[in-house]
């Protein structure tokens, strides 16, 4: 009797709990009355029945946690107890074919139909993940714009081979444009991209290859995979507070194996060589990086003869890609916003190119948001320089969405518009 007993209290607890009250979140977006918004979104890295929640002003989170800033009541989300009702938009499956490869992709149209609605066909960076059902989509589609997303080729439900090839990506984002706007026909205004990453290489691309309005990219580079290692490991060397020399010598390193990469592992031995002797007496050498450097410095030279194309080398990527030149081409507006403390994609290379076009007369908008990291996160700092994620920053989202809309009304968080000197 007394096990009947605990085992009907521990019953009566469970259904007292708030956890247990609390019915599961349904993946959707929802909105408030003064336009805010939240996008649930089932994600692999959060445990059912668990979702990403992320908001217009960039919180960011999982609707399990404790502290999480909403609830889930009769189908709708409740923030700080206003409810938020779910928007229908109109999601529109297919597939098309771009250089002889099969894509899937998904349109998201905002409630009703308006010819002047912005579209805008998102270009995925280097992840392999795919962007139907996430977040990012909806938070665009969730201010008032239609939006393409899609399987990069060899990912999700697209076929063929996973690349890093700038030409053959930008001829699927272009026929991705021309797809979105057949299916759209007659409820969209301009049209244009979105990249973020390694999408900042692909997506200007991509405009000159197909008719587009404008170009907007986030945290992206205008230098060249070499040149993205080189100023990684500068970046390290620079947080490590390691001095002139370190710099020198790890532009040096980058310097050789960018010459391994553009002789398919054929010369740059005796350069990386000398780089590896410098670098032996070096305390610091161990932890250099880079996107690649740091690893080949490590690898002796029979095992760079034997899989270091392998390795390294295998996604047909263009290691010397002029990310200028194709700039230059543009004619559309380009909106480039920047986070002042990417260690991925350092913006030093980037900034002053930009800054170089838009003197030129080019149509350039640059933003640049203080203390964010790659993705345009906040970050805090640990005591041995890890950095950990917080949150998108405030106004990154926003800003975005506007200048798509051609309705930009700053200030958008701590966001620097840079101007030309």
């Amino acid at each position: 009797m007394k096990n009947i007993a605990f085992a009907f209290a521990v019953a009566l607890a469970a259904i007292a709990s708030p956890a247990a009250a609390q019915p599961t979140c349904a993946p959707g977006t929802y909105a408030a009355a003064d336009g805010d918004f939240v996008v649930l979104a089932l994600v692999p890295s959060i445990p059912a029945p668990g979702l990403r929640y992320l908001f217009r002003d960039g919180r960011r989170g999982a609707t399990s946690e404790a502290a999480a800033p909403l609830a889930c009541r009769d189908g709708v989300v409740e923030v700080q107890g206003v409810r938020w009702n779910r928007i229908a938009f109109r999601e529109t499956p297919a597939s098309f074919d771009s250089v002889g490869t099969k894509m899937t992709g998904l349109l998201i149209e905002p409630p009703g139909s308006d010819a002047r609605r912005p579209l805008v066909v998102m270009v995925h960076g280097s992840e392999r993940s795919s962007p139907i059902g996430g977040v990012y989509g909806y938070a665009m589609a969730a201010q008032g714009i239609s939006v393409f997303v899609y399987d990069k080729r060899g990912t999700g439900g697209s076929e063929g081979e996973y690349t890093q090839n700038f030409e053959l990506l930008a001829a699927d984002a272009a026929k991705a444009l021309d797809t979105a706007r057949g299916l759209a026909a007659g409820r969209y205004g301009r049209a244009g991209f979105f990249g973020g990453s390694q999408g900042g290489w692909v997506a200007p691309l991509a405009a000159t290859r197909t008719r587009a309005d404008f170009v907007a990219v986030g945290f992206g580079l205008v230098a060249s995979p070499i040149e993205e290692d080189r100023e990684q490991m500068v970046s390290e060397v620079r947080a490590a507070g390691l001095g002139k020399d370190a710099e020198a010598l790890v532009s040096r390193l980058s310097k050789a194996t960018g010459q391994l990469l553009l002789s398919n592992f054929k010369d740059g031995y005796d350069a990386l060589g000398s780089v590896r002797s410098e670098m032996a007496g070096q305390p610091w050498a161990a932890k250099i990086e880079g996107e690649y450097s740091g690893a080949m410095a490590r690898m002796t030279d029979d095992e760079l003869h034997r899989v270091g194309r392998a390795r390294f080398d295998n996604l047909e990527l263009i290691w010397d890609y002029d990310a200028v030149a194709a700039l230059r081409k543009l004619e559309t507006p380009l909106l480039w916003v920047l986070a002042g403390e990417d260690r991925e994609a350092p913006i030093e290379t980037t900034r002053a190119a930009l800054m170089g076009l838009k003197a030129a007369g080019k149509p350039v908008d640059v933003y640049l948001f203080p203390n964010t990291d790659h993705g345009m996160f906040e970050f805090t700092t640990a005591a041995d320089g890890e950095r950990s994620v917080t949150r998108i920053t405030d106004g990154y989202l926003k800003l975005l969405g506007d200048w798509v809309k051609g309705d930009v009304r700053g200030p958008y968080g701590r966001a620097e518009h840079l101007t030309a000197r």
